[in-house]
């Protein structure tokens, strides 16, 4: 009886489906985007636009694994993700003017590590593929980060128990990975930098709250066309507007 009433309070959060979870992700991400283009870095502001925006990624690379299971050609979806990620790397260039490669060549990579899952039987030759396409996203938005998410979330898919230690796995690592570009800052200490780091991971856990026990595992019934290009095209798109309003419109 209590499992019946838990799955059935479980039931009426499953509210969110898929391309609303994703046009926040887009939110998020746009708010992330613009901090850094426009908010003066250490502000409060700037920093809670930053943080929020740390949503997307980890939600995009649950989407990645869900669509790599469900797609009907995995050889359309990659050269979907590779397309975008040419077309994205110009816009990516003049908002930000890093070194790296944007995020869509990040899934690009993550995309490619599941084909190294599902295709390569032997396990060594397997396990030396998928370290070597981790060790590429060194190069790319989100380095190692997206593509161990993408790892955990694809081993653990089958077993909800499972996904939320992944989800608390991911919020540790990030909380780790983000302390170290806070401990160098000189005016935080060891326990500030520390606390800044945990903060900014709260975004993945409220990923893992959203996907696993909000979303509804359906898509949306309206415009789902649509919202399949408008995911790609949003990236290139509103980084090039940032870009033209900070060069041209201020």
């Amino acid at each position: 009886m209590n499992e019946e009433r838990m799955e059935l309070s479980e039931s009426k959060i499953r509210v969110l489906n898929r391309d609303v979870i994703k046009y926040i992700a887009m939110l998020t991400m746009f708010l992330n985007h613009f901090s850094h283009v426009f908010l003066e870095r250490g502000t409060l502001l700037q920093e809670i636009c930053e943080d929020l925006g740390y949503f997307t990624a980890i939600t995009m690379c649950y989407f990645l694994v869900e669509g790599y299971e469900y797609t009907r050609s995995k050889k359309k979806y990659a050269i979907r993700l590779l397309i975008f990620a040419i077309i994205s790397q110009i816009p990516f260039k003049l908002a930000f003017d890093f070194g790296n490669f944007n995020m869509l060549f990040t899934l690009f990579f993550c995309f490619l590590i599941l084909v190294a899952m599902e295709k390569i039987q032997n396990k060594v030759l397997q396990t030396i593929v998928v370290v070597l396409l981790v060790l590429v996203t060194a190069f790319c938005d989100w380095p190692f980060m997206a593509a161990v998410f993408t790892i955990l979330f694809a081993n653990n898919k089958d077993s909800h128990k499972k996904m939320i230690v992944s989800y608390i796995f991911a919020f540790v690592f990030f909380t780790f990975f983000n302390t170290t570009n806070y401990i160098f800052r000189p005016e935080l200490s060891t326990a500030e930098a520390i606390l800044h780091g945990a903060i900014s991971a709260i975004p993945l856990l409220v990923s893992g709250f959203v996907i696993l026990f909000m979303y509804n595992g359906k898509r949306a019934e309206w415009g789902r066309n649509f919202s399949k290009w408008f995911f790609y095209a949003f990236y290139p798109g509103h980084l090039l507007v940032l870009w033209l309003i900070k060069n041209f419109m201020m």
